[in-house]
C-alpha cells in the first residue's frame, strides 16, 4: 500500500467519527453566554495541550539544540515554526505579542468564565510538579482529564509519528459560528466582550486549508513504507478522536444539568 492509499484509509475509516464530531449536540446547546462560560473553562485544557503536541513536533523537526545544523525536511520545518509562530506569539485585538492560550484566557476573564483550575495546573507545572499528578488533582470532569492525560501518554512514547498523529487528526477545530452568533446577540455593538469576538474570528481567519495537507505529508515523511507506523497512526487518530467526543458529551451533560438546574430555581421563583 503506497502512502497517499494510506493516508485515504485512514481519513476514510476515522470518517464516522469526524462526522460524530460535526454533527455532536454539543454544537446546538450552546444558546447563551452561561453555555459558552462551561464550554470554555472545560475547552481551555484542550487549547493548553495542543501547544504541547506543537512543541514535541517542534522539537524534533526543527533544531533547536546548540550548536544548530539543519534538521529534517525544510518544508515540515516550515510547516512547524509558522504554527508555533502563529499559536504562540500571534498579535491580539490590540495588536500586543500573545499566544491563543493567553488570549483565551483573556477572553475567558472578560465574560466571567472561571480559570481557577487552569490556573492551578499552569501554577504547579511552573513549580516543578509532575503533570499526571497535577491533572488528577484537578477539580474537572474526568474526561477533561482523560483527553488531556492520552495527550502526555502519547508526547511520553517520544514517537514523532504517534504525536504527529495526535495533532493530525486529534485536533478537531470547535465550530465557530455558533460562538459568534451569540455575541453578537449579547454584545451586537462589540464593546463588551471583544476579546472573545476577536478570538474565534482570529481562529476562523488563520483556519486554511494548507495545514491539513501539509500535516498528511508529515505523517508521509515519518512514516514512510513502514506498515506499523501507519497502522500505530490510525490507533493513536482513533483514540484521540474518540477522547474529542467523550470531551464534548461531558461538556453537554454539564450545560444540561446547569440549565436543568437553573430552570428549576426559576420555577421556584416565580411560584
Amino acid at each position: 500500500m503506497n502512502n497517499n492509499s494510506n493516508i485515504k484509509r485512514i481519513s476514510e475509516n476515522l470518517s464516522d467519527l469526524r462526522n460524530t464530531l460535526n454533527s455532536h449536540a454539543l454544537y446546538k446547546s450552546l444558546k447563551s453566554l452561561n453555555d459558552i462560560k462551561t464550554f470554555m473553562e472545560n475547552h481551555i485544557f484542550a487549547v493548553w495541550d495542543f501547544m504541547s503536541l506543537l512543541k514535541s513536533l517542534q522539537n524534533e523537526l526543527t533544531s533547536i539544540s546548540v550548536p544548530w545544523i539543519p534538521n529534517g525536511n525544510p518544508t515540515l520545518r516550515r510547516f512547524i515554526n509558522e504554527i508555533v509562530l502563529g499559536e504562540e506569539s500571534d498579535f491580539n485585538e490590540l495588536n500586543e505579542p500573545k499566544s491563543h492560550f493567553e488570549m483565551y484566557l483573556e477572553a475567558m476573564e472578560q465574560i466571567n468564565a472561571q480559570k481557577t483550575e487552569i490556573e492551578f495546573l499552569i501554577n504547579n507545572i511552573k513549580s516543578g510538579k509532575n503533570i499526571t499528578r497535577s491533572i488528577e488533582l484537578l477539580d474537572i470532569h474526568d474526561e477533561v482529564k482523560n483527553f488531556v492525560q492520552y495527550s502526555f501518554e502519547i508526547i511520553r512514547t517520544k514517537q514523532i509519528h504517534k504525536i504527529a498523529s495526535a495533532f493530525t487528526y486529534g485536533r478537531e477545530d470547535i465550530i465557530p459560528d455558533m460562538f459568534i452568533a451569540i455575541i453578537n446577540e449579547v454584545d451586537p455593538k462589540n464593546t463588551k466582550y471583544p476579546k472573545l469576538k476577536y478570538y474565534f474570528d482570529r481562529h476562523i481567519e488563520i483556519d486554511g486549508d494548507l495545514h491539513g495537507p501539509l500535516s498528511h505529508k508529515m505523517l508521509i515523511e515519518l512514516c514512510g513504507d513502514n506498515q506499523k507506523k501507519w497502522d500505530e497512526v490510525y490507533i493513536v487518530g482513533k483514540n484521540c478522536l474518540e477522547n474529542r467526543v467523550k470531551l464534548w458529551d461531558s461538556i453537554l451533560d454539564q450545560i444540561e444539568r446547569k440549565n436543568s438546574i437553573a430552570r428549576r430555581q426559576e420555577s421556584l421563583v416565580n411560584v
